[in-house]
């Protein structure tokens, strides 16, 4: 695999697959493909996933919810998807898991940052099945 795609999948794409998406950007120093989407996209990302992601250094408040669309499936070597269920569209030869990780709306920075901490973890693990270093 030279360059790998991987997709992060939640519904709104507003918290947990925007925190895994700007950690795997982080971490993978250019290395991976990063792309996040949602089954039901929110308008925004959630100013408290941000606020964690900026406490560990990672800039994510530029970024907008997407929609989750078959050809960003079909493009992506790995989809990690979140608590997305049965919205998630299944391509034989893909590479799936499922991350259940609590969804971080409504909660207050202190309950997001363990669920920050738990996606960063398993990022790094994910790196390391994939063979990437993981960089600085």
């Amino acid at each position: 695999m030279a360059r790998p795609t991987v997709l992060f999948v939640c519904i709104h794409n507003a918290g947990r697959s925007q925190m895994a998406a700007g950690f795997l950007q982080a971490l993978a120093g250019g290395a991976v493909e990063v792309r996040s989407a949602g089954s039901t996209p929110a308008s925004a990302v959630n100013p408290v996933a941000v606020a964690a992601m900026a406490e560990v250094g990672i800039d994510i408040a530029s970024e907008q919810p997407k929609v989750l669309t078959a050809e960003a499936v079909k493009a992506s070597d790995v989809v990690v998807t979140m608590g997305c269920g049965d919205t998630c569209p299944f391509y034989p030869g893909k590479r799936y898991e499922d991350w259940e990780l609590d969804d971080p709306a409504g909660r207050p920075i202190e309950e997001v940052r363990p669920i920050r901490d738990a996606i960063r973890a398993r990022v790094v693990g994910l790196l390391d099945e994939l063979g990437v270093p993981v960089a600085g």
